[in-house]
């Protein structure tokens, strides 16, 4: 009996230890988890700071990882155990490299504590470093430099003209003169602020455009070019971008009731299987639920793979027609998206999209 008794308090001690040491752990607490570096420029590179902790714990201390929440942040941190009482670091290193503005980033600390895991954060503004206007103005052609080879009229609509302009910068030591004459489309017209510029002058070219909306409804993106006095690279190009919808005037109710009104069935259409090489049809329907002539202005397929073919442009109140899309799988693998956009002159809805989607079976 009495071996039993002792044994079992030894048992119970050894338990007791277990549990003892099993609670033992370190315990990360920083003197500081956030720090402002307030206002830091862009030019002066790395912002660093050191985040120090102590260990509050009862056993030693170890940093698995710290991990940043963007690539900004380039974490370091004590390899080496921290023991109980004594202090460590997490340090917090900051790029502020083209990142102007406000910003405030986080550090997971991951470690054999309890908690195992803490975070700690930073944040600032970053003040941006000013440029030159070579530094600005990154496209040269000869002498001329510009801050971009295009130009993006954005959304507009066939109410009325748009004007834009863009920055030329003379980056020479002599003059440059801008000649009269240059290549666009009828709808856009040039201008130049002035024509010739002082050596490290900055002028403007104005662009016109007149949206014609039977033409250049939707997505346009037109080359233009207009030419300097330069022996070499005397022809600057640029590119015009727009997107453009039709002009609708304010409808009364009674106006808008008797207005076009188009409906399309099954805009998105499943395909299926096709086979490589193979063209497969997508019809869609399009009805005329107005009182008035639904004339379709425009339909513009965002493939040369996926061609519309309509057969007429105007659809009578309470008829309908067929819009035939032919899908050509030649050349094509995998998974296939299309769309046919369709321009009207239905006043609320003038802008409707309709669809294919197919899967390419390999020839091989």
């Amino acid at each position: 009996m009495s071996y039993i008794i002792k044994y079992t308090f030894f048992s119970l001690f050894l338990f007791s230890v277990n549990l003892l040491l099993a609670q033992e752990k370190g315990r990360l607490e920083f003197l500081e988890r956030e720090y402002d570096f307030g206002e830091i420029q862009e030019e002066d590179g790395l912002a660093i700071h050191e985040f120090e902790f102590e260990n509050k714990g009862t056993a030693p201390l170890v940093i698995s990882n710290v991990r940043a929440s963007c690539g900004c942040t380039t974490p370091g941190w004590s390899k080496e155990p921290v023991m109980p009482g004594e202090r460590g670091f997490v340090k917090a290193q900051y790029n502020p490299r083209n990142r102007p503005g406000n910003f405030r980033k986080s550090l997971t600390i991951t470690t054999n504590g309890d908690p195992a895991v803490v975070n700690a954060f930073i944040q600032g503004k970053v003040i941006p470093k000013v440029k030159s206007l070579e530094e600005q103005m990154t496209v040269k052609v000869g002498n001329a430099r510009f801050k971009n080879r295009s130009v993006n009229m954005g959304r507009i609509t066939t109410e009325k003209p748009v004007e834009k302009s863009f920055d030329i910068y003379n980056d020479s030591k002599d003059s440059l003169v801008i000649l009269e004459s240059y290549d666009a489309p009828d709808f856009i017209k040039l201008t130049f602020e002035p024509q010739v510029l002082a050596p490290k002058q900055v002028g403007k070219v104005v662009i016109d455009y007149n949206p014609v909306y039977k033409d250049n409804l939707g997505y346009n993106n037109h080359g233009i070019q207009f030419y300097t006095n330069e022996a070499n690279a005397a022809a600057k190009k640029i590119n015009v971008i727009a997107t453009i919808s039709e002009y609708f005037a304010p409808l009364s109710d009674a106006e808008l009731a008797k207005a076009p009104k188009m409906a399309i069935t099954d805009r998105l259409q499943d395909l299926g299987r096709v086979s490589e090489g193979s063209k497969t049809i997508a019809e869609f329907v399009l009805t005329n639920h107005g009182q008035s002539a639904l004339e379709i202005r425009k339909v513009k397929s965002n493939c040369a793979c996926f061609v519309a073919d309509l057969p007429k442009t105007e659809i009578k109140p309470g008829k309908s027609v067929t819009l035939k899309g032919t899908f050509d799988a030649t050349g094509r693998k995998g998974n296939q998206n299309k769309s046919i956009t369709i321009y009207s002159n239905d006043p609320k809805d003038p802008m409707q999209v309709v669809s294919i989607k197919a899967s390419i079976l390999s020839s091989n």
